[in-house]
């Protein structure tokens, strides 16, 4: 969203095709073209995979663990940008998986969730700023790897039929990023409202906004932990002049450098701030364990060259580091299944050696 917002798959996409460009495309895939799951994933069972084609990301639980929700682009059908899916989760390795489109099919669409009870999903859309899909940067102009900040993003309620039903943020600038707790009482979501990217909760009618970080830099991709006491999120934090400069002249471009970024997490009223990671490159895409005693996220931070993206497990004080995923191009967005017993997350594996990332499901042995 890469990140939990569209612009992740730009970064993704972005720096795989770079090295698949410098150094042939998935060598290190080389020997598991066709696999699903590579010798060392010990923690991964039956691995399955969902979608065939384009890029899918995102794909999150709804809080039974029965549907799923996710992003998805296509050009060749026609899905120039991201839109919201939704999606049963297969009972058994027979059922089909069926996915149907839940938002307008206008603008770009991002950071999906469903709502307590399962009829209704939360998104970001940018819709209302025009029905086209917003311009991306120019990386050759820029050089570096940036994600888009669209001030035309604003976060919409849906039902399962798209008919959207309600708008939530109306503030100038971007809003987005939106999940919600567990108890089912709030949404946490990034916004630039304030001339930061910092994180705000709201309630679930989208009043009583309020903001929970304030520290310069990217806040973003926050997740509340199963019993809603704690948050998860991503945040860069740039410290030298040169940092700071670089950080608020490509904000007030619309814009965010996504290469350094480390995991946080917080009481969930944004107390009791703590750095999670201290890894080093891009940090992201952090979600809790079923148990709401680990973290998993996903990084780049073994490799020089700014790729592969694999998972990992870590404790809350950064201890107990423990990769779980080998794809030798990406492996991120992570949710397990409120029961613990499933894992979704999206990878480049198993893609006949394109750059397409599809969804993938699997049981979870610890």
């Amino acid at each position: 969203m890469i990140s939990r917002f569209m612009p992740a798959l730009i970064l993704a996409s972005a720096l795989v095709n770079t090295a698949n460009a410098q150094h042939g495309a998935h060598t290190a895939n080389a020997k598991y073209e066709g696999k699903l799951q590579y010798d060392d994933e010990k923690h991964f069972k039956n691995v399955r995979q969902l979608t065939f084609g384009g890029d899918n990301a995102e794909a999150y639980f709804g809080l039974d663990g029965k549907a799923i929700i996710f992003q998805r682009t296509n050009p060749k059908e026609g899905l120039n940008c991201d839109q919201i899916f939704y999606a049963k989760v297969p009972k058994s390795a027979d059922e089909k998986f069926s996915y149907k489109m839940v938002s307008t099919g206008k603008g770009r669409t991002t950071c999906a969730y469903l709502m307590p009870g399962g009829k209704s999903v939360v998104y970001a859309s940018t819709h209302l700023g025009a029905d086209t899909c917003p311009p991306v940067p120019d990386r050759q102009v820029l050089k570096k790897y940036v994600w888009p900040i669209y001030e035309s993003y604003d976060i919409f309620v849906a039902d399962l039929n798209g008919k959207i039903t309600k708008q939530l943020t109306k503030e100038p600038g971007y809003d987005a990023e939106a999940t919600v707790s567990p108890k089912g009482d709030k949404i946490i979501f990034t916004s630039t409202r304030n001339g930061d990217l910092d994180l705000y909760v709201m309630d679930m009618d989208g009043k009583n906004v309020k903001q929970i970080t304030k520290d310069l830099g990217y806040d973003g991709g926050a997740w509340f932990s199963p019993d809603g006491k704690k948050i998860v999120w991503r945040a860069s934090r740039p410290k030298t002049e040169e940092e700071v400069k670089e950080y608020k002249d490509l904000l007030a471009q619309g814009m965010v450098a996504p290469t350094n970024m480390e995991v946080f997490i917080a009481d969930a009223d944004g107390s009791n701030v703590q750095q999670v990671t201290k890894l080093g490159k891009a940090n992201w895409a952090p979600n809790f364990t079923a148990d709401g005693k680990r973290i998993i996220f996903a990084s780049n931070h073994e490799y020089a060259r700014g790729f592969p993206f694999n998972m990992y497990l870590i404790n809350f004080d950064g201890t107990g580091l423990e990769k779980i995923s080998h794809d030798g191009g990406f492996d991120a967005f992570p949710m397990f299944s409120p029961d613990g017993k499933k894992l979704i997350f999206s990878s480049n594996r198993n893609n006949g050696g394109t750059h397409e990332t599809n969804l993938f499901i699997c049981d979870w042995v610890d």
